[in-house]
């Protein structure tokens, strides 16, 4: 059997990056250059969000660009949702990141529970997907925070942040071909990771010069990422995963 989820491959992570390059982008030039502030904004996608996962879980079949539209939904609006929750509840980035991992692991252990495992391979019944789903809504969140919070709080800056975060997929890629180690827990370990790799890419590609960035408009540079992942689908067909049992 075949899930609705595509097959985990390199292209699978590069578009998986530039989706959450382009969520941090596009929140924010929703939330500032459109001036519509965070917790609107947050509105507008979180109902963009439940469109696009209702019809994902009613489809038949693995549908790529129905797929990676969800995906750009979620990291949208958690994009929205974590600065509204960080900035203007004042909940900080420290505490907006230990929130959301807290919530992003009650997630998963709920899911593990509930399903008997949580690998991507077994997402076929519209339970799982909603899991699926949850998990991802919260570990794009958590991301948009983790990456404020090392590139502000912690003063690595958009750079230091890259490559902190670069640096920590390349491990978990060397641990995949090298090791025994849980190809599940490796697989969230990276989905988890590319969020805010993705979240201070986008910070460097639009904020000013003077706070690190190249000062690019957001909008231009939403462009260019949505350009750079509708290139990848369209010129490297994606397979639906094959359904564990």
């Amino acid at each position: 059997m075949l899930s609705k989820v595509p097959e985990v491959t390199l292209i699978f992570w590069i578009i998986k990056i530039a989706a959450t390059t382009l969520g941090e982008t596009g929140g924010d030039a929703v939330s500032m250059s459109m001036n519509l502030g965070y917790l609107v904004a947050t509105a507008i996608f979180a109902a963009i969000f439940l469109v696009a996962v209702v019809a994902q879980i009613k489809a038949k079949a693995f549908h790529p660009f129905l797929y990676w539209i969800t995906i750009v939904a979620t990291t949208t609006v958690g994009t929205t949702m974590a600065d509204f929750a960080d900035r203007s509840l004042g909940i900080g980035y420290a505490g907006g990141s230990t929130i959301l991992f807290a919530l992003l692991m009650a997630s998963l252990a709920i899911w593990y529970r509930s399903m008997g495992t949580v690998s991507v391979d077994t997402v076929g019944s519209p339970k799982a997907e909603m899991f699926y789903w949850v998990t991802i809504m919260f570990s794009q969140t958590l991301g948009t925070a983790l990456g404020d919070w090392t590139a502000s709080t912690a003063g690595l800056g958009y750079e230091g942040s890259a490559v902190v975060f670069g640096g920590l997929l390349a491990l978990v890629a060397a641990a995949y071909y090298r090791t025994s180690v849980s190809r599940t827990l490796l697989f969230w370990v990276a989905f988890i990771l590319t969020r805010p790799l993705g979240a201070v890419v986008g910070d460097f590609l639009d904020k000013p010069l003077n706070a690190g960035g190249l000062a690019l408009s957001r909008y231009s540079a939403s462009a260019a990422l949505f350009a750079l992942m509708l290139t990848c689908i369209l010129f490297f067909p994606q397979k639906a995963a094959k359904q564990a049992h």
